[in-house]
């Protein structure tokens, strides 16, 4: 029997270090080692920095092959160049989609010419136009493809009020209704997406969600010990904000906290990411002399496990719009190593459901103008005493349970592949 071939669609993929290319990564890392040839038509790496990753130059395409001899399996990448904005506005993320749009099609349209056939096509949204690409070469070479939908784009840009025009988000739905009609698969992160796109389509959906390594994140011991290496003292008590940093999460919010709880000293917050947005959140706190707040890069996969570890609590936010239309990538990997997390989600999402059921954290309503203290008043009432130890161990205890990326894997080939 052939060993199956399988194509990824995608912007994003590794070595970006955090979000979907870092999940696309150790998607196609994890089939390559099980015998899987694999390919993704991808872009340069450049996410969470906004601007291309050395040593790549994004100035044409470039193919890349890894050869896997254990499993006797090939990971082809082929990299298309495409528009990176270094301010990246709704309309200049549009651009962008555009731009990754046309060089993709080239490829395609490449493969569509050589009569490459895969057993499955993966499309990844955002974008979820990609999946047009998917539905080309599945028409024309055959295979079957699986449209996976890890953030609602369109909702999202409606919410943030990206697009003015209801023409223009009613064409956008129409386009999108026809790739979830025509796909043969169609796959989401979370029980509350998958709820919203069965109102808009009358099929299966597929639970696939995001996934953690519980081999290479685990908790550790002597926190106070971590703290001295990243310099803090044993006592502080740190808040530790890593991930992406844009409209969604509207970290403004920390400074409003970082400011509210100045004069207690031994309070520290940590934001740790890359790109415009961050740089525009730590010239804010300098002009409020705010000396309780550190802005650090996005820290190396080597140190990631430590880091995560030194924090006393976790920040996981994001606007109240966008509850149930995006599951908190980072959120894994702080179940991984037994981080407890204030995580902001309104009643009803499944976010909020699911902290509240598995008591791994602390969950606020999304704050807005009228209701500015919330962050603030939650951190003051958090003891840390056996009731954050409980917290700590149920999420240790979800992430082993539920995330292990063997165990979320598996029932992805049982489920598409087999």
């Amino acid at each position: 029997m052939d060993k199956k071939k399988i194509l990824l669609i995608s912007h994003n993929f590794s070595p970006e270090p955090i979000g979907i290319g870092k999940y696309n990564g150790e998607m196609l890392g994890w089939l390559v080692n099980r015998g899987y040839d694999c390919t993704v038509i991808t872009t340069f790496p450049y996410y969470p920095f906004w601007k291309v990753q050395e040593p790549y130059t994004n100035r044409w395409y470039k193919k890349e092959v890894v050869y896997n001899a254990k499993s006797d399996a090939t990971l082809t990448i082929y990299r298309c160049p495409s528009y990176i904005p270094s301010d990246p506005t709704g309309k200049q993320r549009a651009l962008q989609d555009f731009s990754y749009w046309v060089t993709k099609f080239f490829m395609v349209f490449k493969l569509i010419f050589f009569k490459q056939k895969f057993d499955l096509i993966i499309t990844i949204a955002p974008p979820f136009h990609l999946a047009y690409l998917g539905l080309m070469l599945k028409k024309f070479n055959g295979g079957k493809l699986l449209y996976h939908i890890q953030d609602m784009q369109i909702e999202a840009a409606r919410d943030l009020k990206l697009f003015s025009k209801k023409t223009v988000l009613a064409g956008l739905f129409k386009v999108e209704h026809k790739i979830l009609k025509d796909a043969d698969f169609v796959s989401s992160i979370s029980n509350g997406m998958i709820k919203k796109i069965k109102a808009k389509v009358d099929r299966e959906i597929s639970f696939f969600p995001n996934w953690v390594d519980t081999d290479y994140y685990f908790p550790l011991p002597n926190r106070e010990k971590l703290k001295t290496k990243w310099g803090y003292k044993p006592d502080d008590i740190v808040y530790l904000y890593s991930g992406a940093v844009g409209v969604k999460q509207r970290l403004e919010r920390i400074l409003v906290t970082a400011e509210q709880l100045l004069n207690h000293q031994h309070i520290k917050f940590i934001i740790c990411s890359s790109g415009p947005y961050k740089d525009q959140l730590h010239e804010q706190a300098k002009r409020k002399g705010l000396n309780n707040i550190s802005f650090l890069q996005v820290q190396e996969k080597e140190v990631f496990n430590e880091f995560l570890n030194m924090a006393d609590i976790h920040l996981v936010l994001q606007i109240a719009d966008a509850g149930d239309l995006v599951m908190p990538s980072k959120l894994t990997t702080i179940l991984a190593v037994g981080g407890a997390s204030i995580i902001t989600a309104s009643k009803g999402t499944s976010l909020h459901d699911m902290v509240q059921d598995y008591d791994f954290g602390y969950v606020v309503e999304p704050q807005d103008k009228d209701n500015q203290d919330l962050l603030t008043n939650q951190i003051l009432q958090i003891k840390l005493d056996e009731e954050l130890k409980h917290k700590r161990d149920n999420a240790r205890k979800y992430a082993v349970q539920y995330l292990n990326v063997d165990k979320v894997m598996n029932k992805f080939v049982e489920d598409f592949l087999d």
